[in-house]
């Protein structure tokens, strides 16, 4: 099992495209994030990793045994009330890019990267984090590990008028209290935790 890495490492080099793969449950908008890069959806235990700046780059990665256990484990630790699944989320987060950094070169990626740092092969822009976290949120949600929350629809901010810059995240919402959370990657460098916050809150930032 520890050869799929390896396997679909070699496939994206190649140029090859996303490997057909089973569905899985998700809405319109989710699906969206990947048909208008042409990529695969998110499908139980399997993902297309993008990077290089709107998903120029790209890698299908199938998880192991050992990522669903280590996963299931990290989120095992919030079940206990909304605020510590958010809190085990973003250590999934920070788990899945330090996993997939060396396997891509993200290792190297800064926090708010775009095209101007001319540095796609080791970078994501927040397209790229926003599909890459709303799809591990996705498989784990379809594992049954999310007990407080479900995946949301991205969410968009950005309005000239006022000099605030377009930028996107992906969005948990709570069972409870219907608050929406974002689940912001993109302004962490490599191996930080994503910024988590209420999506109202979210909007008002630059």
């Amino acid at each position: 099992m520890m050869l799929w890495p390896r396997f679909f490492a070699l496939v994206a080099a190649l140029g090859a495209g996303p490997l057909p793969a089973a569905a899985m449950e998700i809405s319109r908008a989710q699906a969206q994030l990947w048909e208008d890069v042409s990529a695969y959806a998110p499908s139980p235990g399997q993902m297309t990793v993008c990077y290089g700046f709107i998903c120029r780059r790209r890698l299908e990665y199938a998880f192991t045994a050992a990522d669903r256990a280590a996963l299931t484990s990290i989120l095992a630790a919030g079940r206990g009330s909304p605020a510590a699944e958010r809190a085990a989320v973003q250590k999934a987060v920070v788990w899945f890019d330090r996993h997939m950094g060396p396997i891509l070169g993200t290792d190297r990626r800064v926090a708010r990267a775009d095209f101007r740092y001319r540095d796609d092969a080791h970078n994501f822009d927040c397209w790229d984090t926003t599909r890459n976290v709303t799809g591990l949120l996705l498989i784990m949600q379809d594992w049954g590990l999310l007990k407080h929350h479900s995946v949301g629809d991205p969410t968009y901010r950005g309005n000239a008028l006022v000099l605030q810059t377009p930028h996107n995240t992906p969005i948990l919402i709570d069972h409870s209290t219907n608050v929406r959370w974002t689940v912001d990657l993109w302004t962490r460098g490599y191996g930080q935790t994503p910024e988590v916050l209420p999506a109202d809150e979210w909007m008002k930032l630059d």
